[in-house]
């Protein structure tokens, strides 16, 4: 069955950007001239989905204006002769369907995904999560899709990652399938180092069969009251086959503010406008720290 239905998860405190996360959403903050969400949904739409249900939360009002339409802001641009920033602005609200939960609690992204079932129904569908901004040709969710064409059954996105970090990451057990693909013979939840069975993480790209939810349904929450996803997906196992996939592409976790920043200048740099300027100042003020 064709993807064509994707969650995208929106519905965190942003707690490591405060106090710029006050009263602006973490999705919201700019990477160069887009907010970071706009990626997520654009990477969405050219591989191939049709509608996405952004799950948020309360203080999230400012992801729907966004990509909702705006009239007075469009008649006020075709006013002053801006008339492809108007097409622009309309362009943006016409991207793709999408549909908006509000995730009451927050519970984890197990419990994210869970409220979304209803819209899904029995679909494969895809998940994106958008602190993970991936750079690369084909966009990642694409390649996943390719490989889900393949094996007609879960994928997620797995890179490389160091050891000493699987304190961060869901870590998967791997057989090597073909390349670039894994079968995952078992996942943990952000393991010690110590007990790492690879250095191969889960990151925030994941293609999941309807069953997931009687999965998600059972699961157990953690320490901290979460429903993880990591833990649904180890019970999954049990029914139906997971794969990992390596994705081509370099991964930003903007979660972070070190690495929104270093994103920032990144994609400033290879943007056709600002990084010729971008790439001369640079030159001029390194020297000075």
């Amino acid at each position: 069955m064709k993807i064509r239905k994707a969650i995208i998860t929106a519905a965190g405190w942003g707690t490591r950007f405060l106090p710029l996360t006050k009263t602006q959403p973490k999705e919201m903050l700019p990477l160069v001239n887009k907010p970071l969400i706009q990626y997520s949904v654009e990477e969405a739409v050219k591989s191939g989905i049709e509608q996405i249900i952004l799950i948020t939360a309360m203080g999230k009002r400012a992801i729907e204006d966004y990509f909702d339409r705006s009239f007075e802001l469009e008649h006020i641009l075709e006013k002053k002769g801006e008339t492809q920033l108007a097409k622009e602005m309309r362009d943006l609200s016409s991207l793709v369907n999408i549909f908006y939960i509000r995730q009451k609690e927050q519970l984890g992204l197990g419990h994210a995904i869970l409220v979304a079932k209803e819209i899904i129904g029995q679909e494969p569908f895809a998940v994106i999560l958008p602190d993970d901004i991936i750079d690369s040709e084909v966009p990642a969710l694409k390649q996943m899709i390719a490989v889900y064409e393949q094996y007609q059954t879960n994928i997620i996105a797995v890179e490389r990652i160091h050891r000493e970090d699987s304190v961060k990451y869901g870590i998967i057990e791997p057989k090597p399938v073909s390349n670039n693909v894994y079968q995952v013979l078992s996942i943990v939840e952000k393991p010690e180092p110590d007990q790492a069975l690879s250095n191969l993480g889960v990151v925030g790209r994941y293609i999941l069969m309807p069953e997931i939810f009687d999965a998600l349904k059972v699961t157990p929450p953690d320490k901290k009251q979460e429903i993880q996803l990591t833990d649904a997906l180890q019970i999954l196992l049990k029914q139906q086959a997971i794969y990992g996939y390596q994705f081509d592409g370099v991964r930003y976790d903007t979660g972070t503010p070190a690495v929104w920043l270093k994103a920032n200048i990144t994609f400033a740099l290879k943007h056709p406008v600002f990084g010729p300027e971008l790439r001369e100042y640079l030159g001029q003020i390194l020297h000075q720290f």
